[in-house]
């Protein structure tokens, strides 16, 4: 009877847990590019500097001050993946201006310091450039107060010497901010510099201080791009591609449950109890380690259910053998889940494997279907192997499996042990 009382608060818990949180996990699952809509860049990115060479650190470099920049935009969820040796890929999810991402993002900042060369061609005219973005430490732009506590802008840059240099011959005279051609600021330098840090005063406010730190922060990326290729991505076909994939997998899970249940009776039912928890943990990790759900992503779970199905059936079928060969329903029970075990895990394990390769070495969304694919395995062997069997072995012990009908095992297929 306490075996009873167990397995009922178990399904009832989680049933009722299931029930009460899945509306807000499903509402919280950050959807991607593919699903949601918005807009994607493909970048080619080559040195500053003529002869130099891109980098594997470089690129990776720059494709993070990329995303930093894409955030500071206020898009949601940026995906920044390198391609090959010199192309970057910029995916942003759910955006809600589109011509503004596209002035924004779709040529990307210089970020140039320049002084006038006091030639009489054109005397007025800030035509020398001193400093460039690679110049400068990546993110070393901060706001700071002065004892007055007006904002200045502090910016830290990586040649302390040629810095001084610099300040020393511009003593007294403008050094200007350019981010591409747009004048951003035009300070006087007032004394030389040889600690490789500077500030910028003005009459600034606090947000034009911290527009003018994010602008600098954002022209300092290690090296050049060049626009090779855009799209925007509707959300209408998004919303599309979502709905379709749902609908489709809400009617592969129905037929899989009522497969379930019709072939295997009770263990069926709780292996389709399995599979809604498996779903549920998985919607559970998406949120709490804050995943981007696309496409690929669905793939994977697709797959995953597909394995976790699998390991149902391998064992029902295992059991139901040990039924017809005449052994009692404990044993059958016992004999099934032993000999099945093995046989399951290494499937998923030897699928590990191959998703951890996948992941090492893919890119992008290949990297993401993998991750999905090995957290898909982590939750099947948890709920479809040790959970399921947890609760099929209370229902065994106490004492209301002893027909063998409920496996979906006739009586006239028994034989003799």
């Amino acid at each position: 009877m306490k075996r009873l009382i167990a397995f009922i608060t178990v399904v009832a818990v989680t049933t009722g847990i299931m029930a009460w949180t899945s509306p807000g996990l499903l509402r919280d699952v950050h959807l991607g590019l593919d699903l949601k809509g918005g807009f994607e860049i493909l970048y080619e990115a080559e040195p500053f500097d003529s002869g130099a060479k891109v980098t594997r650190e470089s690129l990776i470099k720059t494709a993070q001050s990329l995303e930093k920049r894409a955030n500071q935009l206020g898009t949601s969820e940026p995906e920044v993946t390198t391609e090959g040796t010199n192309r970057i890929r910029l995916k942003l999810a759910g955006v809600t201006d589109e011509n503004e991402v596209r002035k924004l993002m779709k040529k990307p900042s210089t970020l140039t310091f320049r002084s006038k060369d006091g030639t009489e061609k054109a005397p007025e005219e800030f035509n020398k450039i001193e400093l460039v973005g690679t110049d400068f430490v990546e993110g070393g732009a901060s706001v700071q107060f002065n004892q007055l506590n007006q904002p200045e802008i502090a910016i830290k840059l990586k040649d302390k010497d040629k810095f001084a240099q610099i300040t020393e011959r511009l003593l007294g005279k403008e050094l200007a901010i350019f981010l591409d051609d747009e004048l951003l600021s035009a300070p006087v330098v007032q004394a030389v510099l040889r600690d490789g840090t500077a500030s910028i005063s003005g009459n600034y406010t606090r947000e034009e201080a911290n527009d003018l730190r994010d602008e600098i922060n954002r022209g300092a990326l290690p090296l050049k791009l060049t626009e090779k290729y855009s799209q925007s991505v509707g959300a209408t076909l998004g919303k599309q591609s979502l709905y379709q994939t749902i609908q489709a997998g809400l009617v592969a899970s129905l037929f899989i449950l009522i497969f379930m249940i019709w072939m295997y009776r009770v263990p069926g039912l709780l292996a389709c109890f399995g599979l809604i928890l498996h779903t549920w943990l998985l919607i559970l990790v998406f949120n709490f380690a804050d995943f981007t759900l696309t496409l690929p992503g669905i793939a994977a779970i697709v797959l995953g259910v597909g394995m976790a199905v699998d390991a149902n059936i391998i064992t029902n079928e295992r059991i139901r053998e040990e039924m017809r060969l005449g052994k009692s329903i404990t044993s059958a029970v016992k004999a099934g889940s032993k000999h099945s075990f093995r046989t399951i895990m290494d499937s998923n394990i030897t699928t590990i494997i191959v998703a951890i390769v996948m992941y090492i070495f893919g890119t992008g969304a290949v990297k993401g279907f993998a991750l999905v694919l090995i957290v898909e395995i982590v939750l099947s062997i948890a709920t479809n192997i040790y959970f399921i069997r947890f609760l099929l072995n209370l229902l065994l012990k106490a004492g209301k499996l002893k027909k063998p009908k409920y496996f979906g095992v006739k009586e006239s297929e028994i034989g003799e042990l």
